[in-house]
């Protein structure tokens, strides 16, 4: 991804209910690219449009090995179901493995029904079920 992307990177965000001021996806955009090589930022493109995006980072832990984790993966309602998921998927994979990370997890809501038999397609299995909590910080 490279910042010309970011207007349409913005739009597929939107899509999941992300809706993110320009300025402010500039900000998130310049945040993840200044972590270096542990994130990896994707577009797929035909004829110059953007057709999906994914965010992949290596997440150490103390729990477990350090592995990959899918941050983002969106695919534009247009392009839904012509392969574009499973490309960047099989990315991210690929992007894992030549860290030598052994496994790759992600997070889905409950309620994307879709998006959770996507990943069920792919192999994915579900060995949690949990609440994410958030404490705004002034």
């Amino acid at each position: 991804m490279i910042p010309a992307d970011q207007d349409a990177a913005r739009g597929l965000m939107a899509q999941l209910g992300y809706d993110l001021d320009a300025g402010e996806f500039a900000r998130r955009f310049d945040a993840v690219m200044a972590s270096g090589g542990n994130h990896s930022l994707t577009v797929a493109e035909q004829g110059g449009a953007v057709l999906g995006l994914l965010h992949v980072f290596a997440r150490p832990a103390l729990e477990k090995p350090t592995e990959a984790l899918v941050q983002s993966l969106v695919v534009d309602r247009a392009a839904r179901g012509m392969g574009v998921g499973r490309a960047l998927m099989a990315g991210a994979e690929a992007w894992a493995q030549s860290r030598g990370l052994g496994s790759i997890a992600l997070h889905t809501q409950v309620m994307r029904s879709d998006a959770r038999a996507f990943y069920g397609a792919l192999g994915y299995e579900e060995i949690t079920q949990s609440m994410m909590l958030r404490k705004k910080l002034d």
